[in-house]
């Protein structure tokens, strides 16, 4: 196998874009070769730990009404081009999103990562929760397997938010500077939101390599 660590955040609409791309390419190649693992990065480390107005933060931002609105009609395009059924205005709040990168580390000790991880865009980006909520949390954390009580408990208290805020940082001091970022086998980096395509022909290059060494 061949690790593909991505580093991500749930409030990122690219992110959420890149993983439908990645998950077309891997459902057309079943064999590939790909052991994922997600890895935290806070694309508005700057909200406050209660999250903020969405549309408020958003204008601020990027000046104006008007020009998130270009950019939410812009997303909506892309995301029906993908197939992905996502609303830029459903979540009316702006999250920390720390404690959901904190949620997604617990879920890998369970091998339920991904599945965390798909939880929390759709609730996000179709559905509008909160998932700065440690209710909201709690519930995808049940939802996708893993104990809704442990979990709240968890994320009612700072376990390992020290280490997710390191491990962000840590990603930002090698370089890692916007999201999706994809480290393939720990030294070729793919960025942004890759077509299907892209994907396809580098599982396929990959899994020719792979074919060519010697057997043991």
């Amino acid at each position: 196998m061949i690790r593909l660590d991505i580093f991500s955040d749930p409030v990122c609409p690219w992110c959420l874009i890149g993983k439908a791309h990645l998950d077309r390419a891997l459902a057309a190649h079943p064999e590939h070769p790909f052991q994922i693992e997600w890895h935290p990065f806070q694309l508005n480390p700057d909200v406050p730990a209660e999250g903020v107005d969405k549309r408020a933060y958003l204008e601020s931002k990027f000046g104006g009404a008007q020009k998130v609105d270009q950019i939410h009609d812009r997303m909506r395009q892309i995301a029906a081009e993908a197939g992905i059924d996502m609303d830029p205005d459903a979540p009316k709040r702006q999250p920390n999103t720390l404690k959901a990168h904190r949620l997604i580390h617990w879920a890998g000790l369970e091998g339920r990562q991904t599945a965390v991880v798909s939880a929390l865009f759709r609730a996000y980006w179709r559905d509008g929760l909160d998932i700065g909520s440690d209710t909201v949390l709690a519930d995808i954390a049940e939802a996708s397997g893993m104990d809704r009580a442990v979990a709240l408990r968890l994320l009612t208290s700072d376990a390992d938010a020290d280490d997710i805020a390191a491990r962000d940082a840590d990603a930002r001091k090698k370089g890692v500077s916007a999201v999706p970022t994809f480290l393939i086998a720990q030294q070729y980096v793919v960025q942004g939101a890759q077509p299907p395509e892209v994907w396809a022909q580098v599982i396929e290059e990959i899994s020719a390599k792979l074919a060519e060494l010697p057997q043991a």
